[in-house]
C-alpha cells in the first residue's frame, strides 16, 4: 500500500490550497483518514481526521478554515485549507488505516509529505 500526497506550494496569507493524498496497491478497506503537519523545528502535530462514515475532528488551530473530506471510490482523501496563516507552514503528511487481504487488524500508512509555505 502506497500513499501519495500532493496540492502543497507556495501561497500568500488569506490564501487558498488543497492538498490531496490516494492509496495504491491491494486491500479490503480503509478506515481512518487523517491530515498532519510538521513545522521546521518542531514535532509532527495533528490536523484533522475522518473516519469511514464520514465522522471529522479538527485540530483547535484549523477549526472553522480547513476542510476534510474523503472519496471512498478513488481512495482518496482531501483538505481544503483557506485563510491561511504563515503559521500554516509546514509539510503537511496523510496516514490511512488500512485493512489488507487476509489481514484481520489494521494497520497504519503515511504519506510522504507535501510542503505547504505561506508568505505573510
Amino acid at each position: 500500500v502506497q500513499l501519495q500526497a500532493s496540492g502543497g506550494g507556495l501561497v500568500q496569507a488569506g490564501g487558498s490550497l488543497r492538498l490531496s493524498c490516494a492509496a495504491s496497491g491491494r486491500f479490503f478497506a480503509i478506515n481512518t483518514m487523517g491530515w498532519y503537519r510538521q513545522a521546521p523545528g518542531k514535532q509532527r502535530e495533528y490536523v484533522a481526521t475522518i473516519t469511514s462514515s464520514d465522522s471529522t475532528n479538527y485540530a483547535d488551530s484549523v477549526k472553522g478554515r480547513f476542510t476534510i473530506s474523503r472519496d471512498n471510490a478513488k481512495n482518496t482523501l482531501y483538505l481544503q485549507m483557506n485563510s491561511l496563516k504563515p503559521e500554516d507552514t509546514a509539510v503537511y503528511y496523510c496516514k490511512f488505516s488500512v485493512l489488507r487481504y487476509g489481514y484481520h487488524d489494521y494497520v497504519e500508512y503515511w504519506g510522504q509529505g507535501t510542503l505547504v509555505t505561506v508568505s505573510s
